[in-house]
């Protein structure tokens, strides 16, 4: 799955995804033609994943029909999904806590706004070769880490590292997008990789690798922050709130339902993108089926005590333009009673 950091710069472009929205997509919603259904459209984060199952489960089972909606699922553009949402040209997308982070801070502010966790706690970390010493983030010292090269990234490895004892300097980055971390690992291109476990730490269970991996929020409840979510056009929510809340309730349906049924979810997404490895669906529907909802009162729901702690420490650390005010960005009142 894509890691979910965006460059500021992404507002820039704001216009021009505008005028390059993917066909479908209608600004603000619009009446579906022949079928009464309000048309809206969801842009993903990357190519469908588990992370998005319980859309595709909402759709399947007639659940945004039965809200008198239409959704069109589609694939994001190069600029991502936090620029088309924010364009209009989609109503809602799928981002990152910490992606949106640019995205609410300094000039550049993007017009959007998280109403859903789709995944109540953060399931990333770092996996590796196992027996190689980086059980603990302090054996990453003189082993090749592929990084992204960006700053919250970067900086979130060096406290986990320096937090163990270890010395991040040593730690050699290796800039590097890797879309198939078995392989890396394999070929030992690699030492380390960031990886969302529901995924990629699943793909190599599957494939016999075996690996050692510690999590961040397991070493930082700083960063037990919320990854991915789903976020919405602020005057799209502003202007229609009815239709947001209608949203809503069938998505939470649908990530309910893949919660209770990880084999029949599993299917469902499968159905809708047959390219996908079914072994790997229903082994990632099933580690993430506890984790849609965890410890929450309710599916979708955004803890202010952990949004805001993970942006105060962005801020702290300098890695915000401007810090971002307690409370900005999330809200919880779309989500279903």
């Amino acid at each position: 799955m894509k890691k979910g950091f965006v460059i500021a710069a992404a507002a820039v472009c704001l216009l021009t995804a505008a005028c390059s929205h993917p066909s479908g997509a209608g600004s603000l919603g619009a009446k579906a033609e022949g079928e009464g259904l309000k048309e809206l459209t969801f842009v993903l984060d990357w190519t469908p994943n588990t992370n998005h199952t319980g859309l595709y489960v909402a759709q399947e089972k007639g659940y945004f029909a039965e809200e008198g909606l239409k959704v069109n699922l589609v694939q994001p553009p190069e600029d991502g999904a936090e620029v088309l949402t924010a364009s209009g040209k989609a109503q809602f997308g799928i981002s990152f806590q910490d992606g949106l982070a640019p995205a609410l801070a300094g000039d550049n502010a993007l017009p959007v706004t998280a109403v859903a966790s789709v995944i109540q706690h953060n399931t990333s970390g770092i996996i590796s070769r196992k027996g190689e010493g980086m059980d603990r983030p302090r054996g990453m010292e003189g082993k090749k880490y592929a990084t992204w090269n960006l700053p919250v990234e970067k900086a979130m490895v060096q406290n986990v590292v320096e937090g163990d004892g270890g010395d991040f300097s040593l730690v050699e980055l290796i800039p590097s997008t890797v879309t198939d971390e078995v392989s890396a690992l394999k070929s030992k291109s690699v030492d380390a990789i960031w990886v969302f476990y529901g995924w990629a730490g699943v793909k190599m269970e599957l494939e016999n690798l075996e690996t050692d991996y510690f999590a961040f929020s397991d070493l930082n409840p700083v960063f037990d922050y919320y990854t991915p979510v789903i976020i919405g056009n602020n005057e799209f929510l502003e202007s229609q709130p009815e239709t947001a809340k209608a949203f809503l309730r069938a998505v939470a349906k649908g990530y309910e339902d893949a919660a209770a049924d990880p084999e029949g979810a599993a299917k469902i997404l499968c159905k809708a993108a047959p390219e996908l490895d079914e072994k790997l669906v229903l082994a990632s529907q099933k580690y993430l089926a506890d984790r849609y909802k965890d410890d929450a009162p309710k599916w979708g729901y955004i803890d202010p005590d952990r949004w805001n702690r993970f942006y105060t420490w962005l801020g702290e650390n300098g890695l915000t333009e401007t810090r971002i005010p307690e409370n900005t960005g999330f809200s919880n009142e779309y989500l279903p009673e």
